[in-house]
Order: structure tokens, then sequence, then C-alpha cells
């Protein structure tokens, strides 16, 4: 190996993105790629999307790998980031992304329903931050990625609002717990991006106004905390459209 190959094998990053097959998730791991970062790509039931996403990572030069993992199980974090540094050799970024925004009217909501929400929007993104932070060397980053809901009323997504306010007191604490080991949380807090699974196009347009991010601009906010210089750490990123100001943050 060259002196100039051996340089890039040492400066190569390595990244976890939990929920990193698809929609917003997809384009983060793509990202990533895109600044020269192996990344691996965790899925729960996206197997053939998360395959896609691979192949697109390693088109861009870099390593991709694939990782099944259901965080709403205990013990899934700590095995799915041991499995992600045995793949890529170590990790230096973890971005936690997966999550499911399930419709809850408060009459509605069940125990079962409640604990899998929390469960993996805000205890999997915990235990992934804990396990990485075992490995991580100085110079490791955390992007949680939370929701401009923490900000917002909406009285038919609470368990998902709950979880995603604790993931932004998360983020802050960790700052805090992780700045002694030099490793930088920051949270990224998108708006109006993709329309849900099961919403009609008419009603989608109706809510945004027409006034949307893309996934893209979420990407890009993550991208910048994993690679920025400096130690910036504490800080949430809101990547928000214009709808969910002036329509008072309803949820489709």
């Amino acid at each position: 190996m060259t002196t100039h190959a051996a340089r890039r094998v040492k400066k190569t990053r390595r990244a976890l993105v939990t929920g990193g097959a698809v929609r917003v998730g997809r384009a983060i791991a793509v990202a990533l790629a895109d600044a020269g970062v192996d990344v691996a790509v965790h899925y729960h039931r996206s197997a053939a999307a998360a395959r896609r996403t691979a192949h697109e990572i390693a088109a861009r030069g870099v390593r991709a790998v694939v990782l099944h993992a259901d965080l709403r199980r205990p013990d899934a974090p700590g095995r799915l980031v041991a499995a992600a540094v045995r793949a890529l050799g170590g990790l230096d970024i973890l971005v936690n992304s997966a999550a499911i925004f399930p419709r809850m009217p408060f009459d509605r909501t069940t125990v079962a329903a409640w604990d899998a929400v929390l469960a993996l929007n805000l205890r999997a993104p915990f235990f992934c931050a804990q396990a990485a932070a075992r490995v991580m060397r100085r110079g490791g980053r955390i992007i949680n990625i939370a929701d401009v809901a923490v900000t917002r009323t909406w009285p038919h997504y609470i368990p998902y609002t709950l979880a995603k306010t604790g993931l932004v007191a998360l983020t802050r604490t960790l700052a805090v717990a992780l700045r002694p080991r030099g490793i930088t949380v920051n949270g990224v807090a998108p708006g109006m991006v993709l329309k849900p699974r099961g919403l009609s196009p008419a009603r989608w347009r109706a809510v945004t106004r027409g006034a949307t991010r893309t996934p893209e601009d979420v990407a890009a906010a993550v991208t910048y905390f994993a690679t920025c210089p400096g130690n910036i750490t504490g800080r949430m990123l809101v990547v928000d459209g214009r709808a969910t100001r002036s329509r008072g943050g309803r949820r489709p």
C-alpha cells in the first residue's frame, strides 16, 4: 500500500445510520457517502430497499454494509452497534434516524402502541449512543433526528411528540455527558419533508401549502454536524418549511 493510500484509509470515517434504507434515512446515508464516509445501513423491514441504498453508497467509492435489527428489542441497539463496528472496523459517526410516527388519538392510544413508539423513537437512540460512545475515539459524532413536533401541539400524535421531545433533551444532556470524551452530540429537527404513506396528495398539499423541505435538506444538516471542524455540540438545527409555522403546526 502506498503512503498516499495509507493516509486515505486512515482518514476514512465510518458511520451507522439507523433507519437508513428508506426516505430521510436513505438520503442521510447517501449524503454521508458523498462526503467520503463508509456507511452501515440499518433496516428493520426494508431489506430490498437497504440493499439498493447500499448499492448507491458503494457506487460512490466507499464501503457499504447492510445490517438488520428490530430496535424495539432491548438488546438490539448494542448488538447493532457491535455489528457495525465489526463490519466497518470501527465507528466514528452515529445517526439515530429510525422512527415510527403513527397517528394515535388520545382515546385510542394503547399501552402496547405507546411502548412501541417510545422504545424505537427514544429508548433505542439512547442505547445506540451508549454503545457507540464506548467504541468511538475523540472526534466521534452522534446526530439525533428529532422533529418540529417538539415545538407544536399535535393532539393525535402524543406518544410521538413526547418521544421526540425527549430526544431533544437527550441530545442536550448527552452533549454534556460526552464532552469530556471529545464526542459531540447534535440534533436535526425536520418539518414537513415527505408525504406520509396513506395520505392523499390533495391532503398533503392542503397541509403543507406547497412549502416543504426535502430529504436532501435534512441530509445536508446531518452531514454538516458529522463533518464540520471544531467542537459544536448540544445544538438542534430546525429544517422547516413555512407551512408548519403558518398553519399552526397541524399534522396530516
